[in-house]
């Protein structure tokens, strides 16, 4: 494999591990920001099954205030991440007395967790939480009279079943996830696209009693994948097509819930740690934050001093780029659920010239069969070369550069997130004053 000597921030798809191990451990003031599923653990279609390693969970730990995780899952209820880590350790109590929780934001970056599992809303109404807690209800019995019909031929018992893997519970982010369904109906797609449509419908109807109660800023659905924003900033929903899933989750979240308002949340408790002084104040969250691009540039421009400003390595899995006819042309629906955070790293890097990093987590091979593995070119063993990445060849002017790349997946990346922390830590305990 070819080392290049060029900065991580100009590179493209490069696979060199090591490089970027070292720089992680010589460099003091770095800020990771990493998503979680199909990234440091397997991303599966039922969630309940999920399984992350104790060795990854202790790396994160060591890490300290370097280190932050940022999800559309949550931290808490059945099937927050919370509950897979203490299946971990098999040990509740001795999770919150070290310390092990992944410290950071969920909900997309309204729910946020210090690594003892205390969890906060900041900026987050009763009125606000009451709606959410009635959707998974609403959701289910949508589902069941939907599936009752007798054209898609489903057992009763295990139509229950099938509802009960779908819909999510989560406490301010509920969710339908339609991967189990897509599996029921392989052999007939054209139900699977029903029910995508179905769903889509559903959800605008339930921003509509949002509406209807006062809440009609309070609330979005996020979908995964989806096929970039409109002009009204908007997610588009992917299709179904064919085997391609398009969008499978339908995620009611909060207003203030996007990745790349959770970066500067994120930013703005470093700082203090740093400093001891929020750039931003004690109180802000990410509802209060602006939601484009570069008005949340502008804000980090005006507030942080650049100083202080920590280089950056932006995590994540779920980057898409799709081609659709427009005329006699092409046109590239960009999106992804952490597309938007990591532009955003990106950006950053380059407004205050600190070398970020936007580092991608091919999760291709995990079970939910949505997504495009990067192709290599092995024809030299010793310069194996990253020849196409996640999105559509043809999209050339794709903004988002990923600048390193594990195909491996989320083993490869565990491996290299553990070698670099016990590295980090054995170089400091070595010199002390090390920079």
């Amino acid at each position: 494999m070819a080392v290049s000597n060029a900065p991580f921030s100009l590179r493209s798809l490069s696979l060199d591990h090591q490089g970027l191990s070292q720089m992680l451990i010589e460099r003091e003031n770095i800020l990771i920001i990493q998503d979680l599923d199909g990234v440091c653990m397997g991303l599966v279609k039922d969630p309940l099954t999920r399984v992350i390693e104790a060795r990854y969970l202790r790396a994160a730990k060591a890490f300290g205030d370097h280190f932050y995780v940022l999800t559309n899952g949550e931290h808490i209820g059945l099937r927050g991440v919370n509950g897979i880590v203490e299946r971990t350790f098999a040990d509740e109590q001795l999770v919150k007395e070290h310390g092990l929780y992944l410290q950071g934001l969920a909900a997309g970056g309204v729910q946020w967790q210090d690594s003892h599992g205390n969890v906060f809303h900041p900026g987050v109404s009763d009125a606000e939480m009451a709606f959410l807690e009635a959707l998974p209800d609403k959701i289910i019995t949508h589902l069941r009279e939907w599936g009752q019909q007798p054209k898609y031929g489903l057992d009763p018992k295990q139509l229950e079943e099938y509802i009960q893997a779908t819909v999510l519970d989560n406490k301010v982010s509920p969710t339908a996830n339609l991967n189990v369904f897509h599996e029921v109906f392989s052999d007939r797609p054209e139900f699977y696209a029903e029910l995508q449509q179905e769903m889509k419908m559903l959800s605008d109807r339930l921003l509509e009693e949002a509406r209807q109660q006062g809440l009609a800023d309070s609330f979005f659905v996020h979908y995964a994948p989806n096929l970039g924003r409109d002009e009204q900033g908007l997610e588009i929903m992917q299709p179904a097509t064919g085997k391609d899933s398009g969008t499978t989750d339908f995620q009611f979240m909060l207003r203030g819930g996007i990745k790349e308002v959770g970066v500067i949340v994120i930013l703005n408790h470093y700082y203090y740690l740093q400093t001891g002084k929020y750039p931003l104040g004690k109180d802000f969250n990410a509802r209060q934050a602006p939601k484009k691009h570069q008005e949340l540039l502008q804000l980090v421009e005006d507030n942080f001093d650049p100083a202080i400003m920590p280089t950056i390595v932006g995590i994540g899995d779920t980057v898409t780029s799709k081609a659709v006819k427009n005329g006699d042309r092409l046109e590239f629906k960009r999106g992804g659920s952490d597309r938007g955070f990591l532009e955003l790293v990106q950006a950053l890097g380059k407004k205050f010239a600190t070398d970020n990093v936007v580092v991608y987590i091919d999760s291709s091979g995990g079970e939910v069969k949505n997504r495009q593995a990067l192709k290599l070119d092995r024809t030299n063993p010793q310069q194996v070369r990253v020849i196409q990445g996640p999105g559509d060849v043809r999209d050339t002017q794709d903004p988002l550069t990923l600048n390193v790349v594990f195909p491996g997946g989320y083993e490869q990346y565990v491996d290299f997130f553990c070698h670099t922390v016990t590295a980090r830590k054995s170089t400091r305990s070595t010199h002390p004053t090390h920079k």
